[in-house]
């Protein structure tokens, strides 16, 4: 005898692979319902930069000087003072190789911002020269805290030998 599927039976089995393959297709097709959505994070506050402003940094040597007559006592102290060896000691002899009276203009942290020769020792540039390489390199000069700045004048005695007295400091003459 043989055995033939009946109609039914092949039907069955065909229409249930049918029903799993559209199950399985639907089942892709549907969708879970997703979880509500989170507002979007809100950006950092963005701050302005911080400026930190120092303050001006507090000259090591300060004169109180009041005037700038008074001051120029405190920086031929302090031109004395870096140049010890180069001070001409005693009473200047009564002929100089070279006198020049010249105004410095000191700001508020002592640094020189200019110089002006007032009578100018012309005949020996190279004493004018030195005068005012001599000035730059004593920077700083004692802050004139009390004026904020200052212009100060003052003569300068040149010995041939190449030492030099201030007329404010000196010691006078022979």
């Amino acid at each position: 005898m043989t055995t033939a599927t009946s109609p039914c039976t092949f039907l069955t089995n065909r229409s249930l692979r049918w029903c799993a393959v559209t199950a399985t297709f639907l089942a892709g097709c549907t969708t879970t319902p997703l979880p509500p959505m989170a507002p979007p994070p809100k950006p950092a506050p963005v701050l302005p930069p911080v400026v930190i402003i120092a303050p001006p940094p507090t000259p090591a040597l300060v004169s109180q000087a009041r005037s700038p007559r008074d001051y120029r006592m405190d920086a031929a102290a302090h031109l004395y003072g870096k140049n010890q060896n180069r001070v001409y000691r005693g009473k200047m002899p009564p002929l100089l190789y070279a006198v020049g009276v010249l105004q410095v203009e000191v700001n508020s942290q002592g640094r020189v911002t200019s110089t002006s020769w007032m009578r100018a020792p012309k005949h020996a540039p190279e004493v004018m020269a030195e005068i005012e390489r001599t000035v730059r390199q004593a920077e700083p000069y004692p802050a004139p805290v009390r004026m904020g700045r200052v212009t100060y004048t003052d003569t300068w005695l040149w010995h041939k030998s190449g030492l030099f007295q201030l007329d404010t400091l000196t010691e006078g003459q022979m």
